[in-house]
């Protein structure tokens, strides 16, 4: 049995070697083999060189370095493609989930689930940033039923969930939807997540909402059936304005000239084209 860890990092200098040596210590407690598969997603702090650091130290590091900030998404996609183990955990390089809890992951894998979820019920995080979070993940319930409480980040995917994970070819992916959507046998662990003590999150709110709407757009049919909806919407009232003009032409002798025709045809064509783009 052998288990990857993919960890993405991003301005983690000061939580990356504590991150590395805890899981370490618990990997020799369960005796199973092991490869670290960090991808450095362009810090501009010392990240990097403690990465390089631990790559000379221990063969079983790995370490992925992107030319610029691409995000926690495509990092995690780079280092799935590159885990070679029998199962992969997703986690950050933030010490905010509890190492221990890895013990019980694996153990529900072995048990016959592909896919071990650990989903957050709290967390100590700032005010702002926990009801943010909260927020952002109880919209995506609705777009996404499947979606627990809190969220998840910190994941076990079997070596089937990782392959069919890695066959996914989209640009711009919602790694919590892709997950969800494999439709492995899944089992969901709740933790609290906790308090960031070294450094500070780069998850700012501009990232949350283009993750946001990335998410959306990925993994939920509602802004498909909403154009859907606008364009027959858009298409009725075309028609319906064009019996107005029809009938006041003929009947009352009200002549339409030019702009009439042209809202007409707007509206729908427009509407049809909405409808036959969906």
């Amino acid at each position: 049995m052998k288990i990857s860890f993919v960890i993405p990092v991003f301005r983690n200098e000061g939580s990356i070697v504590p991150t590395y040596e805890a899981l370490r210590a618990l990997l020799e407690k369960l005796g199973a083999a092991y490869e670290f598969v960090f991808v450095n997603d362009g810090s501009d702090d010392g990240s990097l060189s403690q990465l390089t650091q631990l790559h000379e130290n221990d063969d079983s590091v790995k370490v992925i370095s992107f030319s610029r900030n691409f995000g926690q998404v495509p990092a995690i996609i780079a280092g799935m493609k590159e885990a070679s183990g029998d199962s992969a955990v997703v986690m950050s390089a933030d010490l905010q989930e509890p190492i221990a809890l890895i013990e019980d992951m694996i153990s529900k894998w072995q048990s016959g689930n592909e896919i071990v979820i650990c989903h957050r019920i709290d967390r100590e995080d700032a005010f702002v940033a926990n009801n943010t979070s909260r927020v952002f993940y109880k919209l995506m319930q609705y777009a996404n039923p499947k979606m627990p409480d809190g969220g998840f980040d910190f994941v076990l995917l079997g070596r089937k969930a990782i392959d069919a994970f890695n066959a996914i070819d989209e640009r711009n992916r919602f790694f919590q939807g892709d997950v969800l959507w494999l439709g492995f046998d899944t089992v969901f662990i709740p933790y609290q997540r906790l308090k960031r003590t070294i450094g500070k999150s780069q998850w700012t709110f501009s990232k949350k909402l283009k993750y946001f709407i990335d998410g959306l757009l990925n993994t939920s049919y509602i802004p498909i059936r909403l154009m859907s909806l606008l364009g027959t919407c858009f298409s009725v009232f075309g028609f319906l304005y064009a019996l107005v003009i029809i009938y006041n032409r003929f009947i009352n002798n009200t002549p339409f000239i030019g702009w009439a025709p042209l809202m007409i045809t707007i509206l729908i064509v427009g509407g049809l084209i909405m409808l036959i783009g969906c």
